[in-house]
């Protein structure tokens, strides 16, 4: 680990990797493992992964805390210590792509996934000095070697937001009830969400830099953006333990996000694509909704070309 460094004397600029525009507005110790009373008729077994600040690898500051115990697990967490209301963390992968998030004061711990695999992660925390220059207030690095590559992909974090008390995992269990494979999990959550839910232009127009789904919240008004969407579908899949990416990208010229999944019979379905019983479609639930599955909307999405991955959470 590398040498802890604290209020470096360095001001830059923040550029935010997530930028705004009107449609998307805006890659075992440890866990908590949850299962339900008993299996599903199909025998598929539903698990919650839920994160734990587990104290056997605490690094501390005076203006942060970091768990990292569970980094073998595929994520860490952070709490911010200080009084700034504008703090960002900014976690750099071994393959050297920036994930930047906010930090809320006095928010207790939050969840951060090791989306890129094993290797050295840099973990920066900056403070806000006036307007959009910010100052590091703590840096350190951590050598991550994952279980396995399915381990960041299982568990809640702070776009991917539930705990164990979430309603979606019981809607989840109760879709799934009958499913015989993944696969057959994947498109009865698939069908409820675009059946059940529509996009909301006017949050669309005016969605704020920064914005995080609030799932209990979305299942209780059915109508959000795409970050909802695929927020929403990418949870209640963890919740039933299957690995489950949640993609920031660009989806033609839009930036737009989607979901991918891994199943056994064929490992991770890119883009999000769903099997119709003839061929296999890209199952982008924010499209597939929005354009109530039309042809062309279908079509469109069907074409995993009009993809481009930048970010997975």
């Amino acid at each position: 680990m590398d040498r802890n460094c604290r209020k470096i004397p360095i001001i830059f600029f923040i550029f935010l990797i997530i930028f705004i525009n009107p449609f998307f507005d805006f890659e075992v110790s440890g866990f908590a493992l949850i299962e339900s009373a008993g299996n599903n008729q199909s025998g598929l077994l539903s698990k919650v992964f839920i994160p734990e600040a587990s104290g056997t690898n605490v690094i501390r500051d005076p203006v942060v805390e970091i768990d990292a115990s569970n980094t073998s697990d595929g994520y860490l967490m952070v709490r911010y210590l200080g009084e700034n209301h504008k703090v960002k963390l900014i976690i750099r992968t071994p393959d050297k792509v920036q994930f930047v998030y906010n930090l809320t004061a006095g928010a207790g711990y939050e969840v951060f996934n090791l989306s890129a695999g094993d290797g050295r992660y840099t973990i920066g925390v900056y403070e806000n000095i006036e307007k959009d220059q910010y100052a590091a207030a703590f840096t350190t690095s951590l050598d991550v070697v994952l279980k396995n590559d399915f381990m960041p992909f299982l568990y809640p974090n702070q776009y991917v937001n539930y705990d164990a008390d979430s309603s979606l995992i019981a809607i989840a269990r109760e879709l799934t009830i009958g499913a015989v494979t993944e696969i057959d999990q994947v498109k009865e959550i698939y069908t409820w969400v675009i059946q059940n839910f529509s996009y909301d232009p006017v949050l669309a127009k005016n969605v704020k830099s920064g914005y995080l789904p609030d799932l209990e919240s979305f299942l209780k008004v059915r109508k959000g953006i795409c970050f909802d969407y695929a927020a929403l579908m990418t949870a209640m899949m963890r919740s039933l333990g299957v690995p489950t990416k949640l993609v920031v990208g660009y989806s033609g010229s839009i930036y737009h996000a989607w979901i991918s999944i891994y199943v056994k019979e064929t490992g991770w379905i890119n883009d999000i694509i769903f099997f119709d019983g003839i061929s296999w479609k890209l199952m982008d639930p924010t499209f597939a909704s929005s354009g109530k599955s039309s042809p062309a909307i279908m079509k469109y999405i069907g074409n995993g070309k009009n993809y481009r991955e930048k970010f997975v959470y």
